[in-house]
C-alpha cells in the first residue's frame, strides 16, 4: 500500500496543526495560526489570567512571550524545510519534525507585555541544510513592538 503524498499546502497544514494542536504546551498557551506562507509565519495569542507574569500591572509573562516567538520561528523553519522534501508523506514530515530543535533563542524584551491580543511574526534570516536562523517579533493589538527574538534551529 502506497502512503499518501501531500501537496506542499497539505504538508504545511499538517505541520501547522501539529505545532498548534498536538504540542500540549503550545495548546495550553492558546497559540493560534493567523497566516503561513513559504517563508513567513504569523501566530496570535490572547491574553488571559493564566499567562500574566506581573499581576499588579496585568503584563504577559516573559516565558509566554519567549514561547510564542520560539514557536513562530520553529514553524517558519519547518515550513521552509518542507519545500525541500521530495516525497511529502506523513512519515517523512514527522521524521523531519522529530529531528528539529531550538539551539539558541535570544529574546529582547522591548516593552511590558500589555495588551489583549498578541501577534508573533517570524521570517528566515538564514536557511542552511543543518541550521536555520530566524527573526521573530511580537506586537500587541495596538501594533506596539513588545519583543524581538533571534533564534537558531537544528533542522537537519
Amino acid at each position: 500500500m502506497n502512503e499518501h503524498t501531500y501537496s506542499f499546502e497539505e504538508a504545511s497544514k499538517f505541520m501547522s496543526d501539529a505545532f498548534i494542536y498536538k504540542m500540549p504546551f503550545n495548546h495550553l498557551l492558546g497559540i493560534e495560526l493567523a497566516h503561513i506562507s513559504d517563508d513567513f509565519v504569523q501566530l496570535t495569542l490572547r491574553n488571559r489570567p493564566e499567562l500574566i507574569g506581573n499581576f499588579t500591572q496585568n503584563i504577559l509573562h516573559g516565558g509566554a512571550i519567549a514561547s510564542i516567538l520560539d514557536v513562530a520561528g520553529g514553524m517558519v523553519c519547518i515550513n521552509r524545510l518542507l519545500q525541500r522534501i521530495t516525497s511529502l508523506t506523513r512519515e517523512n514530515i514527522i521524521n523531519r519534525m522529530s529531528k528539529m530543535g531550538t539551539i539558541d533563542l535570544r529574546v529582547d524584551y522591548l516593552r511590558p507585555g500589555r495588551g489583549e491580543i498578541f501577534t508573533a511574526s517570524a521570517s528566515i534570516l538564514r536557511d542552511g541544510n543543518k541550521i536555520a536562523v530566524t527573526r521573530s517579533e511580537l506586537h500587541n493589538e495596538l501594533n506596539q513592538h513588545i519583543a524581538t527574538a533571534t533564534a537558531t534551529y537544528l533542522i537537519g
